[in-house]
């Protein structure tokens, strides 16, 4: 039997775990290298496992230290991991500019070998040119100089994201119209003033129900600068090792280089697109738009402009007043321990897999643990950390920890998430379903034979759909009355259902018109490369909506996407048309089991061995197409 990770038991162990443990593997991947390179004449398939060997080792490093480095209680532990992500990069960086590593492969007779190995070579061969392996000696050391250096940069972003934690103290009346639980578990301390973080379980129902604007405003602006002013100096320098490293391999910029591994293929495809997604929201943008200044309005007869940290109030403020969706009603039908059994639940009856509670050790002591069973196989295991705590990762996403390998490597990931533990609001209850859809093809899609297409190893423009996808699945009565029930044991009415969808639609076009300002940040940033980063932020957001950014805030410096995402935030969108055009091979029926079947075979169980577009094919029966995106858009 493959065992899973496994955590030391007591404290003491962990900083062998994170250092020993991680430069032993490193010292593995160096060690294959060279056996690779020893000048012995080998068969293509001989090779081609060799290099599996490696890039098992490899990516086992840098997703644990990854994770631990983002979770781990202990800064110094997290440091120790962190020194490891930053090593397992340069390690790669300079395997993928080794010519003579390079050399092996272009050597190497692929008669024999079948289609996926025949894929990886043709991969390895693209990223030993992606890596430098032909430019002179000097201009491949410093491409690795840089790859190294955009590495320390990227850790130094989050590190500082992730500890850059803020409160703000108000006056008791400041939470009226906050949920009652809420006030309750925010007493007033001896001052009489009450503390506010920038955490999400205060974040979201403060910007969602706090009726005094300049509450709102408050803890908008403290979270907009997060990690301000740390990370000017650390973004303007990765903007600029980013530049070079692309030019000096022959790219126009940044985003070209970042977009030629992707379904979208250049720089000018992600600008087309972006045009494209500005003309099909931006006619619907502005009586939306109107509306929320309207009803500002009647509470502040001098308001003149919608602020973003006005936007989540007044949404729900009309969805409440127009279409009779109260969200304090509706979180009480989402407490979080009825919604982690229903979404385990509902996912394992969708795919056909058991979660199964497991006592193991971890990284805390909030993390539960579930081995993932097919009947009485287990063919995974996840990790679900799922509340804040001080110097953890403070977003919601889902890593990989070890790249699932048929017959050798179980696939493992975890969740690390910033719940309440109490009433969920639905917009974390969607999130949470977001979430677990990358959980889930993680490890569905974690039983390759060859690691660098196991689970979400997909092309990264594509890696979203199947998240945005469930998505839908907590937005179906037939699903939450499974487990959306309130206190007094009622399941949640159908006729709330109708209407939340109803009203999740107005807005709709402005949410776009956010995320369009997010893709735009992104890819500019990187391609115009503005001496001013504030003002030319400033202006891509106010280009995309008429929802204003607030005044003398640095949000680009709490922009945790600027690292992983780089120039390709328009991932998200370019994902959803995806997303929305496979659900409709699921017709009216979310849990139906023939579509869910075909599309966990399909889509998620063939991990990143095919391409996106035509696994989209496989599914569908056709070309992927933006029709069903643009319906959904135009129900807004």
């Amino acid at each position: 039997m493959i065992e899973p990770i496994a955590f030391p038991t007591v404290d003491a162990d962990w900083t062998a775990f994170t250092t020993t443990r991680y430069d032993d593997r490193l010292a593995e991947v160096v060690d294959l290298a060279d056996q690779l390179k020893d000048g012995s004449s080998r068969p293509a398939a001989d090779v081609l496992e060799l290099w599996n060997r490696l890039q098992i080792a490899l990516i086992s490093v840098a997703s644990e230290a990854s994770l631990v480095s983002e979770t781990h209680p202990d800064r110094d532990i997290r440091a120790g991991a962190e020194e490891r992500v930053t090593r397992a990069g340069a390690i790669e960086a300079q395997l993928m500019a080794d010519a003579d590593l390079a050399a092996v492969f272009a050597a190497t007779d692929v008669t024999g070998l079948d289609a996926d190995a025949l894929r990886l070579r043709d991969r390895v061969l693209r990223d030993f040119r992606r890596g430098g392996v032909d430019l002179d000696p000097a201009t491949r050391a410093e491409v690795t100089r840089l790859a190294d250096r955009d590495t320390e940069l990227s850790l130094a972003f989050g590190r500082n994201i992730r500890e850059g934690r803020r409160e703000i103290r108000v006056t008791p009346g400041s939470l009226a119209g906050l949920p009652q639980d809420f006030v309750d578990s925010h007493p007033a301390d001896s001052e009489g003033l009450v503390t506010i973080s920038t955490d999400y379980p205060d974040l979201m129902p403060v910007r969602e129900y706090a009726r005094d604007r300049a509450t709102r405003l408050a803890i908008s602006a403290a979270f907009g600068d997060l990690a301000w002013p740390e990370n000017d100096a650390v973004l303007a320098e990765l903007l600029e090792v980013r530049e070079r490293r692309a030019h000096l391999l022959g790219y126009g910029n940044w985003a070209d280089y970042e977009t030629e591994t992707r379904m979208v293929g250049s720089s000018a495809n992600v600008a087309r697109f972006l045009d494209e997604v500005d003309a099909a929201s931006r006619e619907a943008m502005m009586p939306e738009y109107e509306l929320l200044l309207e009803r500002l309005q009647e509470d502040d007869p001098a308001a003149t402009e919608v602020l973003a940290s006005d936007l989540a109030y007044l949404l729900g403020t009309l969805r409440r007043e127009r279409y009779d969706v109260d969200s304090q009603v509706v979180r009480s039908y989402f407490s979080f321990d009825r919604v982690l059994e229903g979404l385990l639940g509902t996912s394992g009856r969708l795919f056909g897999l058991t979660y199964m509670p497991v006592s193991a050790s971890t990284w805390h002591e909030d993390v539960r643990t579930y081995d993932v069973l097919q009947g009485d196989e287990r063919i995974g295991r996840i990790h679900l950390d799922l509340h804040p705590r001080e110097g953890k990762y403070n977003h919601a996403a889902c890593f990989p920890m070890a790249p699932g390998v048929a017959d050798a490597v179980l696939p493992e990931a975890a969740l690390v998430c910033n719940f309440s533990r109490g009433a969920m609001e639905h917009d974390e209850v969607t999130t949470f379903f977001h979430e677990f859809g990358h959980l889930v093809h993680d490890i569905l899609g974690g039983h390759q034979h060859w690691a660098p297409f196991s689970g979400v190893a997909t092309e990264w423009d594509f890696v979203e759909a199947p998240s945005q996808m469930l998505e839908e699945w907590a937005w179906n009565h037939d699903v939450l009355r499974t487990f959306a029930h309130n206190d007094a044991g009622e399941e949640i009415p159908a006729a709330l259902v109708e209407r939340m969808r109803t009203a999740d639609a107005f807005g709709r076009a402005l949410g776009v018109r956010t995320q369009l300002g997010h893709a735009r940040t992104s890819f500019h940033l990187h391609v115009d490369r503005p001496a001013d980063i504030a003002a030319a932020v400033e202006g891509y957001y106010e280009s995309a909506s008429p929802v204003r950014r607030l005044p003398n805030t640095h949000s680009y410096a709490g922009f945790g996407h600027l690292t992983g995402y780089g120039s390709c935030y328009y991932t998200y969108q370019w994902s959803l048309v995806i997303a929305r055009d496979l659900l409709t091979g699921f017709d009216a029926n979310l849990m139906a089991p023939e579509p869910a079947q075909r599309y966990r075979e399909r889509i998620l169980a063939p991990g990143g061995s095919r391409d996106a577009a035509d696994l989209v094919e496989d599914f569908l029966g056709r070309p992927y197409s933006v029709e069903a995106y643009r319906s959904w858009l135009s129900r807004g």
